[in-house]
C-alpha cells in the first residue's frame, strides 16, 4: 500500500513532467509559427502589394458606372487640374464637347476641373443674386438653353473629376459692367482719385474689400453657387485682393481713422497701412470661409494667389495668413514662367513647402495664350520640376492644352498624355 506521502510525491512528479511537457509543446509551437511566419512573409508583401494595385485600378471601375464617393480627402493629394476660363465657352455650352473633354481629361488622368462662374462683374450660371441686384442683363446658357455649370458637374462627377467653381475677377470688375454702374458706391480709389488700374483683362474697378455691403454681396454669390450646385468647392484667386494704390475711398478713409485715430498714410506702401488693409482682407476671407463651411462643411476652400512676396506687398493678399489660420484647403500658387530657372526658384519657396506639410498643394503653369503659345517642352519641364518637388499642378486653360499651340493637335495631346502615367483620383465626400 502506498503511503500518502509517496502518492503526493508521485503526483508532484507528474504534475511537474506534465508541465515540462506543456512548456516544450508551447516553445515548439512559438518556434514553428515564427517559422511559418518567416516563410509567409514575403508572400504576405507580394499580397499588400498586389491589393493596393487592384483597389487602385478598381476605383475608376467604380467611378464609370456612376458618382464617384468615397472617403474624405487627405492631405497632400496630388492635384492634377485645369482651369476653364470664359475663353472655353465654345467648350461649355455644348454638352457634346463638354462629354469629350471631360472623358479626355480622364483618360490622361487629370483628377480636377476649375470653371470659371465669375468673371468681369458677371455669373456664368442662372443667379437669383444677380437678377435681383440688376447686374445681370442676361443668363449664360449651353446650346440647348441648358445649365452649362450644372451639366459639367454631372459629366465630370461620372468620370470620377472633382469641380471646383472658380471666382476669377474677385473684387475686380470692369467700369462698364451693370455692376460698376449700378453700385458706385461699392468701389474704392487711388490717393488721386482715380477708380481704374490695368490688368490682364484690361481697364478695370475694385470692389471696396472693407465696405460690409460689398463682403455681404460677395459672400452671398458664394453660398449660391455652392448652395445650387453639388460642386466640390469653391475657389479664389490673385484677385481676390486689393492692388496696394487703393483704399482712399471716403469709407476706408473713415473706417481707418475711427480706429487708428490718423489719416491713412500718402504712401501707399507704408508699413502699417499695408497690414491695416491686409488684415481687414483676411479677416472677410475667415468670415467668409466660415460662411462656406455652415453651408456645405465638406467644400474645399481653394486659394490660388501669386507668389507670397508679390501677393502681400503689392496686392494685400496674406494668404499665408490664411493658411496658418486654416481658412485654406487647397493651394496652387501661380507661377506664370517661361525660364525654368526662375519657375524653380519660386516654386521652392519656404511657403510652399510650409503648405506641403499640411494641405494639397499645387502650382499654376501657364499652357498658353491665344496670341502668346507654350511649347510643349517647357510644360513638360516644369511639370516634371513640380512633380520631383511633390506638388500637384494646375493648367491655364483648357483650350491652350491643345489648341492655339506650336505643335499639332495629336502632338500636343500625346505630350499631355505622358504627364500622369497613373490614376491619382481624389476623393469626394457626400
Amino acid at each position: 500500500m502506498v503511503s500518502r506521502f509517496d502518492y503526493k510525491n508521485e503526483q508532484w512528479r507528474v504534475w511537474v513532467a506534465n508541465a515540462s511537457f506543456k512548456s516544450m509543446k508551447s516553445s515548439f509551437i512559438v518556434q514553428s509559427w515564427r517559422r511559418s511566419l518567416k516563410c509567409l512573409f514575403p508572400l504576405l508583401i507580394l499580397i499588400s502589394f498586389i491589393t493596393v494595385l487592384l483597389v487602385d485600378s478598381f476605383i475608376p471601375a467604380i467611378v464609370e458606372g456612376g458618382r464617384f464617393s468615397a472617403i474624405a480627402q487627405i492631405p497632400r493629394q496630388e492635384i492634377r487640374g485645369v482651369w476653364m476660363t470664359t475663353n472655353d465657352f465654345d467648350t461649355l455650352k455644348s454638352r457634346d464637347k463638354v462629354q469629350d473633354a471631360v472623358s479626355q481629361l480622364r483618360r490622361m488622368n487629370f483628377n480636377t476641373i476649375y470653371p470659371v462662374v465669375w468673371n468681369s462683374g458677371y455669373v456664368m450660371y442662372p443667379s437669383a443674386l444677380a437678377q435681383r441686384a440688376g447686374i445681370q442683363p442676361f443668363v449664360y446658357k449651353g446650346s440647348d438653353g441648358h445649365d452649362i455649370l450644372a451639366d459639367l458637374i454631372t459629366q465630370a462627377h461620372r468620370k470620377g473629376l472633382l469641380v471646383i467653381p472658380w471666382f476669377e475677377f474677385g473684387f475686380m470688375a470692369p467700369p462698364t459692367s451693370e455692376l460698376a454702374l449700378n453700385y458706385p458706391d461699392w468701389f474704392t480709389q487711388k490717393r488721386d482719385g482715380n477708380q481704374t488700374s490695368n490688368s490682364a483683362a484690361g481697364e478695370v474697378m475694385w470692389l471696396n474689400p472693407f465696405h460690409p455691403q460689398v463682403q455681404q454681396f460677395i459672400t452671398n454669390l458664394v453660398l449660391e453657387t455652392v448652395t445650387q450646385y453639388d460642386a466640390d468647392g469653391i475657389q479664389f484667386d490673385d484677385h481676390m485682393s486689393l492692388p496696394h494704390e487703393f483704399g482712399y475711398d471716403q469709407y476706408t478713409v473713415a473706417l481707418y481713422t475711427q480706429e487708428t485715430k490718423n489719416a491713412p498714410p500718402n504712401n501707399p506702401q507704408d508699413t502699417a497701412w499695408v497690414k491695416w488693409r491686409a488684415d481687414k482682407i483676411t479677416a472677410f476671407m475667415v468670415q467668409l470661409n466660415q460662411a462656406v463651411k455652415q453651408r456645405k462643411p465638406q467644400a474645399i476652400f481653394s486659394v490660388s494667389p501669386n507668389y507670397y512676396d508679390f501677393a502681400y506687398k503689392f496686392h494685400l493678399q496674406d494668404w499665408l495668413t490664411w493658411m496658418r489660420q486654416n481658412i485654406v484647403d487647397e493651394l496652387i500658387v501661380q507661377i506664370y514662367r517661361p525660364d525654368l530657372q526662375s519657375f524653380v526658384a519660386n516654386i521652392s519657396r519656404a511657403e510652399i513647402k510650409e503648405a506641403q506639410q499640411i494641405i494639397p498643394t499645387g502650382v499654376g503653369i501657364m499652357t498658353g495664350l491665344r496670341n502668346n503659345p507654350v511649347p510643349m517642352q517647357q510644360i513638360k519641364s516644369q511639370v516634371r520640376a513640380a512633380q520631383e518637388r511633390g506638388l500637384g499642378v494646375t493648367f491655364f486653360y483648357y483650350e491652350s492644352l491643345w489648341n492655339d499651340a506650336l505643335e499639332s493637335l495629336q502632338e500636343r495631346q500625346a505630350g499631355f498624355g505622358t504627364l500622369f502615367p497613373s490614376p491619382a483620383l481624389r476623393a469626394r465626400v457626400e
